[in-house]
């Protein structure tokens, strides 16, 4: 006779920023959680499957990235077309930093050095809070009631457990195009697993992704071209305001990444000399690369997870829920215990901290008697780590006509070179655009946006002035998002209560 499958008051799959938030949070509230991770494995082609605790962000996304972005920021500033470090009183910089080539190895050891750190703050935090941690892949049971949760084992072995309530909180991972040749590309998480520096690098991409990764390779000395399929980058004018884009674009034609709009790849061939040929299917090759790295879209992992067997419904992977991230059925009402958040979801939001708070709030109103607890999704603060980065908040130009109508809506904006540049020939700064969208006779502001390298910094400045916009709304700076993840707080029975008192959100 086979034991009894442990019974938990939560099972949260997926190790990543939501899944912990959510277990912190009610492990917390003293409720017996189990979390299950499927950690990292590579495929055939040597391709990375799973970022691993933590998830995304701390593997392979947020904070890897950002350590890159900080470096390539200080190369730029040493040299290149936009250098300060001469202006600024070091005339010798250039002649003596010469090509001031990276150590890319270096980097790269430090860099893995402190994510493996972070993985292990992130498990022992978990048990700390007295959750149960699970490695393997996890997959639901259809039952009659909460579905069941199946675990594979890295050892081979399986076992079940069972749950009052399962999140599922999965996230995603980069597509890859179904071309001849793909497999000789890389993907976003691949750029990670890189040994050394690429010399020549073919970027695919529009969104905010490859625009990152085109940036952090050409400042850091590669020679980087970014292909698009479109007219320009970030081209969705519903979340990318049209004026900033222009603005960036103007700057990578001036400074890099060079910008190949038009571009949509047909077949990758490896020559005898090693490198990759592109052919575009408009017949235009392109030669020379030894490195192609794919960044055009994302997909969820839900995939042989069993949602569609217990009642949910899936739109190409992407899991629906309701405001409370209960998951739905084809119907429309919510499968009893089940749910979901993060970027697995159809609330389109794939940011790290938003994750974080969906799982947080979710668990308050699971255990701690806050029925109306949920994540709103508005005005939340993104940045894109571009070069220059750029800040936003609120609705863009073209979102706020269609929500306000178009004669209610006014905007000022104005571009400048920042005293960053002070020194600089026209030629060699890095302009600055500042934009506020404004709503009616009273000028409220509904959207704020900017691309700037300045003291400031771009990716700053939205949450140093969202207070402004909230208040305008006549709502509390509290309820808004933070641009990333702070540190953790925790009372005195080690509960986390970090941004405690934005959970009661009332609605």
């Amino acid at each position: 006779m086979e034991p009894a499958a442990a019974h938990y008051d939560l099972v949260v799959l997926g190790g990543g920023s939501g899944g912990s938030a959510t277990t912190k949070r009610a492990a917390g509230y003293g409720k017996k959680v189990c979390i299950i991770e499927r950690g990292v494995h590579y495929d055939a082609d040597g391709r990375r499957v799973g970022a691993g605790v933590g998830g995304t962000c701390v593997n392979v996304g947020c904070v890897p990235k950002k350590l890159m972005f900080q470096s390539a920021a200080v190369r730029e500033m040493m040299v290149g077309s936009a250098e300060v470090a001469s202006g600024a009183g070091f005339p010798d910089a250039r002649s003596a930093c010469g090509e001031m080539v990276f150590d890319w190895a270096g980097i790269k050891t430090r860099r893995d050095a402190y994510v493996k750190r972070l993985n292990g703050v992130y498990e022992a935090g978990w048990g700390k809070l007295g959750a149960d941690v699970q490695h393997g892949f996890a997959s639901l049971i259809k039952t009659d009631g909460v579905p069941s949760v199946s675990i594979k084992h890295p050892d081979g072995s399986e076992s079940t457990v069972t749950a009052d309530h399962v999140v599922v909180a999965v996230g995603g991972e980069p597509a890859i195009p179904d071309v001849p040749g793909a497999e000789l590309g890389i993907s976003s998480d691949g750029f990670f697993d890189l040994e050394t520096q690429p010399k020549k690098c073919a970027v695919f991409g529009a969104g905010y992704i490859a625009v990152e990764m085109a940036g952090i390779l050409n400042a850091l000395g590669t020679e980087t071209q970014l292909f698009c399929r479109g007219a320009k980058v970030l081209r969705n004018e519903m979340v990318f305001d049209t004026d900033i884009v222009d603005s960036l674009m103007k700057e990578m034609e001036r400074h890099g990444p060079p910008v190949r709009p038009g571009s949509d790849a047909a077949e990758l061939v490896k020559e005898q000399d090693g490198t990759i040929t592109i052919t575009m299917k408009d017949g235009s090759q392109h030669q020379g690369y030894d490195c192609v790295l794919w960044a055009i879209g994302r997909h969820p992992v839900t995939s042989g997870l069993g949602l569609e067997d217990c009642g949910a419904k899936l739109t190409r992977g992407f899991v629906h829920v309701d405001q409370f991230e209960n998951v739905l059925d084809p119907e429309g009402s919510p499968v009893q215990g089940l749910h979901a958040l993060g970027d697995c979801t159809t609330t389109g939001w794939e940011l790290t901290p938003v994750a974080i708070a969906a799982g947080r709030r979710l668990a308050d109103r699971l255990f701690a008697d806050e029925p109306r607890a949920r994540m709103v999704y508005e005005f939340i603060p993104t940045v894109i780590f571009s070069h220059p980065p750029i800040g936003t908040i609120g609705y863009t130009e073209a979102a706020a006509k269609k929500e306000f109508g178009e004669d209610s809506i006014q905007v000022k904006k104005a571009t400048f070179g920042s005293l960053l540049y002070g020194f600089n020939e026209p030629d060699h700064k890095v302009m600055t655009t500042l934009k506020l969208v404004l709503q009616g006779p009273e000028e409220r502001v509904v959207g704020l946006h900017t691309v700037s390298y300045t003291h400031l910094r771009a990716h700053e400045t939205p949450e140093h002035l969202v207070c402004r916009l909230l208040l305008e709304k006549k709502k509390k700076k509290k309820n808004t998002i933070k641009l990333h993840a702070r540190h953790e707080n925790y009372d005195k029975n080690n509960r986390d209560v970090s941004d405690k008192q934005s959970l009661n959100t009332i609605v």
